[in-house]
């Protein structure tokens, strides 16, 4: 199997999309999708390498906006702890990082990434007088490196404020004249709620002073009465008077579930006015939220459903991989779309395919990428094969990958074999081969 598409036409053929009555073929050229038509009614060129993917699913590739690279498999506490706990065993860890240390911790998980489908993914990094710009150039790095399978962008983050931590505005202005980069934010991390609107404005003016996006962790907490957790709708505003529209996301957002019902559709209307997204982090916000309640323990996700019937645009993302703020992790953004249904009542199609789009287009449109118009026709050829034959279970079933698709070519495959033993045999089959080996040119197609 060619892994190097550029130079010729790649067919997926007899493949599986979703709203498409029957299989169909895709034909990739030159990074783009070009052609989708019903299987045999395609004009295809004699050039082209053809994969017989044998009616199983084709999807967009998934998209991680909101992913710790900098500060993955660092481990925490051996008695856990919540959210000041993961920011100060953090902070002292990140006095021994290295460029070295950095880099291998990050490339361990883009190779996992890389195996669930993802090619793009948004770097929370963070910069402070004790890191200083050490991670974002690691990132940097890391985005030339991979640019042929991975669109990777730098969100310039402050972990532990910017006020509260002379020197990093500096180092923040520094980074944000590096290509690829957005602008992140941690207001929460402030004195007091003062503060923590001027670091929303300082985030939001460098949003506007750089021409790009902005990215704020925010409202991380079991309730509201801090008001330095209940920023979103100041955000919302924020963002209309800049003209930040479809510029802005926000991450966590759990206490959106605390507030009056009332508030929280105010605050709710304003955030899908002003066009902010709301990225949620499931497994994170498990793990942080609800630790000091002895009985009814909070879920602690903002609340999906109510998301999506204010129109407020929406992505779901990993966020940390096996660290002080959430001590397990895959990167497989499927896995985190299953996970927030089954918290948040998910149940019938409509659900699970809301939920799909939220790992898949609708992450991709908060990055700000081409890739939010899906498998379409000019769009960009960034996709997965995944071993399933029904296109609406995707985030149920939770199949393997074994195909996936970066820049029009194949950057990943994996090839299963089978069996069943014993009495299993007769009633399922003996040894079933799946993989794919190789592809011949045109009428030769390769097949399952």
């Amino acid at each position: 199997m060619s892994a190097d598409a550029r130079t010729g036409a790649l067919v997926l053929s007899r493949a599986s999309v979703r709203d498409a009555d029957g299989l169909v073929d895709l034909l990739l050229e030159d990074g783009r999708i070009t052609g989708i038509a019903p299987v045999g009614e395609g004009m295809l060129p004699t050039s082209a390498e053809i994969v017989d993917v044998g009616g199983r699913v084709v999807a967009p590739a998934f998209s991680e906006p909101h992913l710790h690279l900098d500060k993955a498999l660092l481990g925490g506490p051996s008695n856990g702890g919540a959210l000041d706990a993961a920011i100060a065993y953090t902070a002292e860890r990140k006095r021994d990082f290295t460029h070295a240390d950095v880099e291998a911790r990050a490339e361990r998980v883009l190779a996992a990434a890389l195996r669930a489908g993802t090619t793009a993914i948004r770097a929370q990094t963070e910069v402070d007088p004790t890191v200083g710009l050490l991670s974002v150039e690691v990132m940097h790095d890391l985005a030339a490196r991979h640019r042929d399978w991975l669109d990777l962008q730098i969100a310039v983050f402050p972990q532990e404020g910017i006020r509260s931590r002379p020197g990093t505005l500096e180092l923040m202005r520094e980074a944000l004249r590096l290509p690829g980069t957005v602008v992140g934010g941690c207001p929460y991390t402030e004195a007091d709620v003062a503060d923590a609107r001027a670091h929303v404005d300082t985030v939001l003016d460098f949003a506007v002073e750089f021409g790009t996006l902005a990215d704020l962790h925010l409202d991380l907490a079991d309730d509201a009465t801090d008001e330095r957790f209940a920023l979103a709708e100041y955000v919302a505003q924020a963002t209309a008077a800049r003209g930040l529209h479809g510029r802005v996301a926000i991450g966590h957002v759990t206490t959106l579930g605390a507030l009056e019902p009332d508030r929280r559709a105010r605050t709710l209307d304003a955030l899908a006015g002003a066009g902010v997204a709301v990225v949620v982090l499931p497994a994170t916000d498990l793990y942080l939220v609800g630790r000091n309640d002895r009985r009814s323990v909070r879920r602690g996700v903002a609340p999906i459903g109510e998301l999506w019937r204010h129109g407020v645009r929406t992505a779901v993302s990993s966020n940390n991989i096996r660290n002080a703020f959430t001590p397990t992790g895959t990167a497989d953004p499927l896995d985190m779309a299953l996970l927030l249904g089954r918290v948040s009542f998910a149940s019938d199609p409509a659900d699970f395919a809301a939920l799909h789009r939220a790992v898949t287009t609708d992450a991709a449109g908060v990055m700000g990428s081409e890739r939010a118009r899906g498998l379409a026709v000019g769009a960009p050829a960034e996709l997965v094969v995944l071993d399933a034959h029904d296109a609406e279970s995707v985030v149920v079933d939770q199949p393997a990958r074994r195909l996936v698709i970066a820049r029009g070519r194949i950057v990943y495959s994996a090839a299963v074999s089978e069996q069943f033993h014993g009495t299993a045999a007769d009633h399922f089959g003996g040894e079933v081969a799946v993989g794919f080996g190789g592809t011949r040119r045109a009428e030769h197609a390769h097949r399952f």
